[in-house]
């Protein structure tokens, strides 16, 4: 399984591998979701909720991203189709870090 840094820093997929920002993720990969949504770090902080299925943490970041931008979405799947994001992949069995 893809770890949750990797996750959430992923910006593509090769077939079974990840593809993944490594600046990014070596610049905030240690902060939480709450911190990533605070950093206006909007999709890796949706996609920290996720690895970590915490539907707190996740009200939270639609509630950061509505009050931050101009665009309002009304619901998490609705913020998962903004940034095309779904779910956890359970395929993916190598990164590459670019």
């Amino acid at each position: 399984m893809i770890s949750r840094e990797d996750f959430i820093f992923t910006i593509g997929y090769d077939g079974e591998t990840a593809i993944v920002d490594g600046r990014e993720k070596r610049r905030y990969g240690r902060l939480g979701t709450r911190e990533l949504a605070d950093a206006g770090r909007f999709k890796p902080a949706l996609c920290s909720g996720l690895y970590e299925d915490d539907a707190g943490a996740l009200a939270y970041v639609l509630e950061q991203y509505n009050r931050r931008t101009e665009t309002r979405v009304d619901s998490i799947q609705h913020l998962k189709r903004v940034f095309g994001v779904t779910d956890v992949p359970e395929a993916i069995n190598k990164t590459l870090i670019c």
